[in-house]
């Protein structure tokens, strides 16, 4: 029984860790059809379009109706809400500063949904976790570094888009249970199609996608796809405390790619601050697997 466990730990860990290699792919293909020219609006509501077509399919494939009336409960507007604050303002912010900052600051979402999770729900956080999250955020505040010479305001776009990510998960946690990951997701990335229009029609209208552009979009809908899937098998199949942690590779991917793609080159500050709010982060999920 105790060798089972360990087995689905690694395995849940392996599919975390390929889940987080996802979403970093899935970031960097965004970013460089931002930089290719296409509006960050184009850019939402196709890639929603396709997330949400996707989902839809493995929803149904399952059996599931793509509509429910939970869909208009409170909570599920709420997270609607947020789902499209985190994906506006974090994909303005790899579009528009370094991939390996906007990932950094992201990294810090978990220590929010802890501090949101004691605020609103009422859940218990000791002095140790408070601690642990304060540090984090004097990391963010390292990234950021602000009133420094290297502080840019367009790094604020990833604390918008952490915000809203944040407040997707609190709320998740409030949604109906009777709605499966997969029709979440399909209502996620259909919030973003009506978000990426408002924001064309702000910004000036489309363009007409090139080749390449259109293939870069469609990869990253499978990549972002393939890593929802990956994740939610991590969170079913392991102890979320042994693989909640694996979350924070994102970061390691996301340096990789921003060295190695876009010719960034974090500097130390920005090092130093993704360390401090790992460690924080993977604190705080220790202490809270013995609260538990």
């Amino acid at each position: 029984m105790k060798g089972t466990a360990v087995s689905e730990n690694l395995r849940g860990s392996l599919f975390m860790v390929l889940a987080m290699l996802g979403f970093a792919f899935e970031d960097m293909l965004l970013k460089r059809v931002a930089g290719s020219g296409m509006p960050v609006g184009e850019i939402l509501v196709i890639f929603g379009g396709g997330g949400m077509l996707a989902f839809a399919a493995l929803t149904r494939a399952q059996g599931q109706p793509l509509w429910h009336p939970a869909v208009v409960s409170p909570p599920l507007l709420a997270k609607a809400g947020f789902e499209v604050m985190g994906r506006l303002f974090y994909t303005l912010a790899i579009a528009y500063t370094a991939l390996s900052n906007a990932s950094a600051i992201l990294q810090a979402t978990p220590l929010v949904v802890v501090a949101g999770a004691a605020l609103i729900f009422g859940e218990r956080v000791g002095w140790r976790r408070w601690s642990a999250i304060v540090v984090g955020f004097i990391g963010v505040l390292i990234i950021l570094r602000p009133g420094l010479e290297g502080f840019t305001p367009l790094s604020l776009l990833a604390v918008a888009g952490l915000i809203g990510f944040a407040g997707r998960d609190l709320a998740t946690r409030a949604a109906p249970k009777v709605l499966s990951n997969f029709q979440l997701g399909v209502y996620g990335f259909a919030a973003m199609v009506p978000t990426g229009l408002a924001l064309l029609v702000f910004s000036g209208g489309g363009v007409v996608p090139s080749a390449l552009q259109a293939m870069q979009l469609v990869v990253a809908v499978v990549f972002g796809v393939a890593a929802y899937w990956a994740l939610t098998v991590a969170m079913r199949m392991g102890d979320v405390s042994v693989v909640t942690p694996f979350r924070y590779t994102r970061l390691v991917f996301a340096l990789i790619l921003g060295v190695v793609v876009f010719g960034e080159r974090p500097d130390a500050m920005t090092l130093v601050g993704s360390a401090v709010v790992v460690a924080a982060g993977i604190y705080t999920l220790l202490r809270s697997r013995r609260a538990g």
